[in-house]
């Protein structure tokens, strides 16, 4: 952890808080222009107008030079840690084949293949390239072994991962991906729910039990078991909710108290509903209609309808072969339409709440985490608007810089 003081930020711009955000107050930020931002021993200490910097820092101090500072941006759901290729499978729907979930198996067999250090060897260039992104959080699923070995190795290999790169990494259990073809449908949920839940507990393997509910996969009823069983071992319950059609799933999420519904491409009227009642964040991964050729979730309705909204790239080499978070977030502003100052919180404060961790990460405010990316911008705005370019110029964790464009 490090001590560090940022002068001369043309633009600091950040959500307050420790809670998430919907409706209008998802577009409140705090913007001072010509700031300072004090990091002490890898929390935030102090930050202010440049008349108010404080003198004789005893760390070190870095120049922003005019440029815009902002949290560190966080990616709630991520498939990062897996094996092989799916691009023909890609190329198939590029000619107009629909996106149907099928090539999940495919994955698995090539990542039932790999060996837990392989599998974190394919891991790290992937954190890197998000690291240059201004990724300082990143949540990380299993759901790729569909057994119990397999799964278990995943969520070792993301362990693993956690003292190898400077990122936060967040751990979910998600053996109820699909149902592998090596297993009834019967003997697999009993797999899940009576061999791999306890194991992934008992180990400290993962924060969070998610589930595939959609048409096709886990229906609300199998799903409910999951994560019922889950939370009896103390894993938090999340979702990946009607992302191919309207099943229920994101009712499910409000009535099970899931942190968070994840995908909502087809979330109906009364699951929003349900959502905004219960205080479920809604996970949206624009990513994956983006490349699915799938309608876009009504971002808009969500947040008018008091549901805090989170951003994420859901990297995976299926749906969505994208690491780029801002990527995402200039898909947040051209497709979801939502506002600048909405699409920040919902990739930092937000995005943080759906992984538990708001009071500790996703704003620039005393006490927090001194995670922050300096973005080679005058105008935080113009983060949305350079598509295929990611501007990161300093991005710090703990206080200290992790990554410097050269």
């Amino acid at each position: 952890m490090g001590d560090l003081l940022l002068v001369n930020v043309g633009e600091l711009v950040t959500p307050r808080g420790a809670s998430p955000r919907g409706g209008s107050a998802q577009g409140e930020l705090l913007r001072l222009d010509n700031a300072f931002l004090a990091i002490r021993d890898g929390v935030v200490a102090d930050l202010g107008p440049m008349k108010k910097v404080p003198r004789d820092f005893p760390g070190e101090v870095l120049d922003a030079r005019g440029r815009v500072v902002t949290p560190g941006l966080v990616d709630p759901h991520t498939h990062l840690v897996f094996a092989g290729s799916r691009v023909e499978e890609y190329l198939r729907r590029a000619r107009g084949e629909r996106y149907t979930g099928g090539g999940i198996l495919v994955t698995a067999e090539a990542t039932r293949a790999a060996s837990e250090g392989e599998l974190v060897e394919l891991a790290l260039p992937r954190l890197e390239r998000m690291l240059r992104c201004g990724v300082t959080t990143v949540e990380a699923k299993s759901g790729y072994g569909l057994a119990p070995e397999a799964e278990l190795k995943i969520l070792r290999a993301i362990r693993a991962l956690n003292g190898k790169v400077p990122q936060r990494l967040v751990p979910t259990f998600l053996g109820a991906h699909a149902f592998p073809p090596d297993y009834g449908r019967e003997e697999y949920l009993d797999l899940v729910a009576r061999e791999m839940i306890p194991r992934v507990a008992r180990e400290g393997l993962a924060r969070f039990c998610d589930v595939f509910c959609d048409k096709g996969f886990y229906t609300v009823d199998e799903a409910r078991a999951i994560l019922e069983e889950g939370k009896r071992h103390g894993l938090v319950p999340k979702l990946h909710a009607d992302e191919l059609a309207a099943v229920g799933a994101a009712e499910l999420a409000a009535e099970i108290g899931a942190i968070s519904a994840d995908h909502l491409l087809h979330v109906s009227h009364a699951g929003i509903r349900a959502l905004a009642e219960a205080g479920t964040v809604a996970v949206l991964l624009p990513g994956t209609a983006f490349v699915i050729d799938e309608p876009y979730p009504p971002a808009r309705k969500l947040v008018e309808s008091e549901v805090p909204v989170a951003l994420s790239t859901d990297f995976n080499p299926g749906s969505s072969p994208v690491l780029s978070l801002p990527f995402v977030m200039r898909l947040g502003i051209l497709k979801l339409k939502l506002a600048p100052e909405e699409v920040l919180c919902a990739a930092t404060l937000n995005a943080a709440a759906a992984l538990g961790l708001a009071g500790e990460v996703g704003t620039l405010e005393p006490g927090k985490a001194g995670d922050f990316v300096v973005w080679d911008l005058r105008d935080f705005r113009e983060l949305f608007y350079w598509f295929g370019d990611d501007v990161a110029w300093r991005v710090g964790i703990g206080g200290e810089v992790v990554w410097a464009s050269p």
